[in-house]
């Protein structure tokens, strides 16, 4: 296949488009877990690394907000509901779009770039003088990358109605390769800001990629400027109310952002470092199962198929957690063994590897809560219901702000209640934190993890109020089951582990992997013979099925 012929490759059924995408995800997280390697080792969890953490923020909150939660779920449907009427009138509709966008980005960067100070003082209130100008340098520089995405959108929507998913699969690996080689070629001249035009590069590969293949598609570009086309005045209707609910998750991040910088130094790039390991799992898992279902979901609930809506909800909801429970307990009780070999490099301190550890610990308590959120905003998305999962989202950012505020604060080092005491000395035990002063990074973990699991609780009540029944006799049938297997899991990763002596390494970045290699491997083995032929699991046979019915 020479590379032309590869940039025009026509994907030819659903499921073959859903093994395309799955594999894209799995090296680009892999790509990610790289990027963050590279990062601990170049920079450690210091001054440099939250500048760049910080900085990072605003841009990538343009992009979530306006481009991911707002062009890209609005141009594809109007795309292919014009272009199955006229297609000369889906490439001009096209061109209009790209031109809207690209004005409304640049005189939104413009703006942003202008008002940056006041911008990196709202997300790094804790910074001082020198950490904030080198914070608004960064931020400048990436203001290019959301107009670079925003272009890419639209390329983006006409790949998915040709099936051209095998060039849209690349544009996320591209991404990320830019960024790796901005840590790679241009930090070590550049420092931090190399990275930055890594993210830069990264994002411009990510739009390029595409235009081959858009144009091979039949897309010719017009130079078409106009707001007032009823088109484009659909676009912004359909983006209302999406937009709102991606809103409120980054917003989250970026007032969590805040209250990490008031923290010691390296906090950060800590609680980042925690949450990009912790969505592997969420973004394999999760996602994926979310994706697969939401097309039966929307057909289910359009055909007036109520039974079947509940029945592919509750099988999902199921499989979801068959894989993701025990995926969580494994990346707990081998936690130290992951950061060890990811970050434990380099610039990157034992101290700042054992706080990055306890926080993937703490994370792992809410990693099943947020891979079946993704589940519940498709079905209630399916019920054509937006407002609930946004105000629900709202509700739980609020939670998760005033959280974060109270746990940090009781973690420090000068809280006095006895009932901050308690809790300092549980984390310092649990996570074998002695030695250790200063441990309030912490109490952003915990917050996180216990504002989704409210968020999930919240949205399970409102569907089954709104559906009146989930199936909760299987649920819950299966959840015993999971339950069983797992304890048979851990029971048995304890005793392999108690055996192994990770001295006889010379190096224990050889023993970190091959207790995760030989654990994980063990313990997923003794998890799905017990739950397949011990148990009887379903989920073990609906698992495979899942993506075998939607081809």
């Amino acid at each position: 296949m020479n590379f032309n012929i590869f940039l025009n490759h026509q994907t030819k059924t659903i499921g073959q488009a859903g093994v395309i995408l799955a594999v894209s995800a799995l090296i680009s997280r892999f790509l990610g877990i790289t990027r963050d390697w590279l990062l601990a080792k170049s920079f450690g969890a210091g001054a440099d690394l939250d500048i760049y953490f910080a900085a990072f923020k605003i841009p990538d909150l343009v992009y979530n907000i306006l481009i991911l939660g707002g062009v890209v779920v609005a141009f594809l449907p109007l795309f292919s509901e014009y272009f199955s009427k006229d297609p000369k009138e889906a490439w001009e509709f096209s061109s209009n779009c790209l031109n809207v966008f690209l004005t409304l980005l640049i005189l939104l960067s413009f703006f942003l770039f202008i008002f940056t100070p006041l911008l990196v003082k709202l997300i790094a209130p804790g910074f001082d003088f020198e950490k904030m100008q080198k914070t608004i340098i960064l931020t400048r520089i990436m203001f290019l990358s959301p107009i670079f995405f925003g272009l890419s959108s639209i390329f983006s929507g006409i790949l998915q109605h040709f099936n051209r998913f095998l060039v849209y699969s690349l544009c996320p690996i591209l991404y990320n390769i830019g960024i790796i080689f901005g840590i790679l070629f241009l930090s070590p001249g550049l420092g931090i800001i190399g990275v930055a035009l890594g993210v830069i590069l990264g994002a411009f590969m990510h739009f390029a990629i595409q235009v081959p293949s858009a144009l091979n598609c039949g897309f010719f570009y017009k130079p078409i400027l106009d707001f007032r086309d009823s088109k484009i005045k659909r676009v912004f209707l359909l983006m209302i109310p999406r937009t709102f609910g991606v809103s409120a998750s980054q917003l989250n991040l970026v007032f969590i952002n805040a209250i990490a910088s008031t923290l010691s130094e390296g906090s950060i790039s800590i609680f980042n470092f925690a949450n990009n390991i912790q969505y592997f799992p969420i973004g394999i898992i999760g996602a994926s199962f979310a994706m697969a279902s939401f097309s039966a979901l929307s057909r289910s609930w359009a055909k007036n198929e109520k039974e079947e809506f509940i029945h592919h909800f509750s099988l999902v909801f199921r499989q979801i957690l068959y894989l993701i429970i025990p995926v969580s307990i494994l990346i707990f009780i081998l936690r130290n063994q992951i950061v060890e070999i990811i970050l434990r490099h380099g610039q990157f301190s034992n101290q700042a590897a054992l706080l990055t550890s306890a926080s993937l610990g703490l994370f792992c308590i809410g990693i099943f809560a947020s891979s079946l959120i993704l589940l519940f905003f498709r079905a209630f998305f399916a019920l054509k219901d937006t407002k609930t999962p946004t105000l629900i989202a709202v509700i739980s950012v609020a939670l998760n702000i005033f959280l974060s505020f109270v746990f940090t604060q009781s973690l420090k080092p000068s809280a006095t209640l006895k009932w901050q005491k308690i809790m300092q000395a549980l984390l310092v035990n649990v996570f074998s934190l002695k030695g250790i002063n200063d441990i309030s990074v912490l109490g952003l973990s915990l917050a996180t993890s216990v504002s989704v699991i409210f968020q999930f609780i919240l949205l399970f009540i409102f569907l089954k109020k709104k559906i009146r029944d989930l199936k909760m006799k299987e649920i819950y049938n299966s959840f015993c089951k999971i339950f069983i297997g797992s304890i048979l899991m851990i029971i048995t990763i304890c005793f392999i582990l108690v055996f192994i002596n990770s001295s006889l390494y010379p190096d224990f970045l050889k023993g970190a992997f091959w207790e995760i290699l030989l654990v994980g491997l063990i313990g997923f083995l003794v998890y799905y013979f017990s739950t397949a032929f011990v148990l009887h699991s379903p989920e073990t046979i609906a698992v495979k099925s899942l993506f075998i019915k939607n081809k």
